[in-house]
């Protein structure tokens, strides 16, 4: 029998007093977590909720969360995490395409949910911080789920058309949980790992929850990305591990009392989602004398498909090697081969890779055509079997015949003093096509102007690279996990003609 839950039931009668989940004051032992779990199965159990069938959970990072995610899979469910501040379109969108039969949301979820759920025709259960309570139930009956059966579907962003769900499966998540706890985060029973990195993202999903229940550890939570609040919990909680993703790393190194915050608990820090700035990493590693790890992983691959092992070499600006049980290559325009230092897409195939799109064969045909998933991410290969991202297929600029990535010249960006986020867009040229424009946000009292910032990067690279046109904003747009999205960056009305 294979069930994702088991590592919870495991965690819990081996030590069923340690702390599972903390946010704050308050602490769910293991046996509490194990038992509010079971209450939630028991409850869809009693309304005709059946193996197979979708139950969705829509909360911010509260302990409620782990409850009804690991109660939802030991009765079987399926579970369809959702971003709390979805807008009643989206929501009933999700529940419609899933085939939701439940919406267990966090109370004061307000009408977006409500409205979404009565035109679905799915039930709506608030629940409080700690989760549904339910009487006590006699024991954790987990139901027996294969391998193959699918345990989550994660809806991917949607760039282009309605998001698509990715099936994970039970084995999908249970082996990438093992991998990140045993090989690259190597957390254990005795460590704290902090918890930024919302739950219903792949990425807190499984290196932080997932992960953490398999190996005994605490998640200690933060319901909203706060810098301040997050240096407070790792030196009041002790923790050992944190997980976040690049604008993380760089609010961390701007919060109030970031010099005197005392981080000496700290062993491990993983950053994931999107590409690390070199100089935000260097930074911050010589700021907090904690070593940051790269990877890099999808929603379609559960999601960690490659890292800078511990027990490795370390090479900053790289996204590392593939983990164990997964192959990854680049693969050319005709699918050929690329030869090391060429540039290529990455491809990837292994125990971590999707089922599918729900619903979406012909979407899950040109995904993975032959086994292998097409990332749509534009990388090189070291000598050394190293992988650097350069960008996605759809973000290369093409200026006049010359290929320009974005993370290129925002990393140059980010080495300028004043610049705290970049990020490098393509606006429209008349005779080259495209050329390459920059949104920056500055530190506080920066004095850095549009023309310094130009001057700056021109010095450095090429004549074809370097952005012709520099506006600064108070801060870029971002997603749920807090990576910079592109596609949203308002481009000032005379650059799009």
């Amino acid at each position: 029998m294979t069930n994702l839950a088991n590592n919870l039931v495991r965690s819990a009668l081996r030590a069923p007093e340690a702390p599972a989940i903390r946010l704050g004051d308050v602490t769910l032992t293991y046996g509490d977590l194990l038992r509010r779990a079971a209450g939630v199965a028991g409850w869809l159990r009693a309304n005709d909720v059946r193996p197979g069938e979708r139950v969705a959970v829509m909360m911010p990072n509260l302990p409620a969360f782990p409850v009804h995610f690991y109660g939802a899979l030991l009765a079987g469910a399926v579970v369809v995490p959702m971003n709390p501040l979805l807008k009643e379109r989206e929501v009933e969108y999700y529940l419609r395409d899933s085939g939701a039969r439940v919406l267990f949301a966090a109370e004061g979820s307000g009408p977006d949910a409500l409205a979404a759920c009565a035109a679905a025709g799915v039930r709506l259960v608030e629940v409080g911080p700690l989760g549904l309570e339910t009487a006590p139930v006699a024991d954790a009956a987990m139901e027996p789920r294969a391998a193959d059966d699918t345990a989550v579907i994660l809806y991917t962003s949607g760039t282009t058309g309605q998001p698509k769900g990715a099936e994970l499966t039970h084995a999908n998540l249970a082996s990438n949980a093992a991998t990140t706890a045993t090989t690259l985060t190597q957390v254990g029973p005795d460590d704290v790992a902090m918890g930024c990195l919302p739950l219903f993202h792949v990425f807190g999903l499984t290196c932080g929850l997932n992960a953490g229940i398999a190996a005994g550890a605490c998640l200690t939570l933060l319901p909203r990305f706060d810098p301040a609040a997050a240096l407070r919990t790792i030196e009041e909680h002790g923790v050992t591990v944190f997980l976040g993703v690049p604008t993380m790393y760089a609010a961390l190194l701007e919060a109030p009392g970031a010099a005197d915050a005392d981080v000496s608990s700290l062993r491990t820090c993983v950053s994931g989602g999107a590409a690390l700035p070199v100089e935000v990493l260097r930074s911050f590693e010589a700021a907090f004398g904690c070593v940051i790890l790269e990877g890099y992983g999808l929603s379609e691959t559960s999601p960690v498909a490659s890292f800078n092992h511990p027990d490795k070499v370390r090479k900053p600006g790289s996204i590392g090697t593939p983990v164990a049980g997964v192959e990854m290559c680049l693969v050319g325009v005709e699918d050929g081969a690329v030869p090391v230092g060429e540039v290529g897409e990455i491809a990837i195939r292994g125990e971590g890779l999707m089922k599918g799109y729900w619903g979406r064969p012909d979407a899950t045909r040109e995904a993975v055509p032959d086994g292998w998933l097409r990332t749509g991410d534009l990388a090189r290969l070291d000598e050394d079997g190293y992988f650097y991202i350069l960008d996605r297929k759809k973000d290369l600029i093409i200026r006049g015949g010359y290929n320009v990535y974005p993370r290129e010249v925002e990393e140059v960006l980010y080495e300028h003093p004043d610049v705290t986020e970049a990020a490098v867009v393509g606006v429209p040229h008349p005779e080259l096509g495209e050329d390459v424009a920059a949104a920056v946000a500055l530190r506080a009292g920066a004095e850095a102007t549009p023309d310094d910032l130009i001057a700056f990067v021109k010095a450095r690279i090429a004549p074809y690279k370097y952005p012709r046109h520099v506006w600064v904003v108070d801060a870029l747009p971002k997603g749920a996990t807090g990576k910079i999205l592109r596609r949203e960056v308002a481009v000032p009305t005379g650059l799009l003609s």
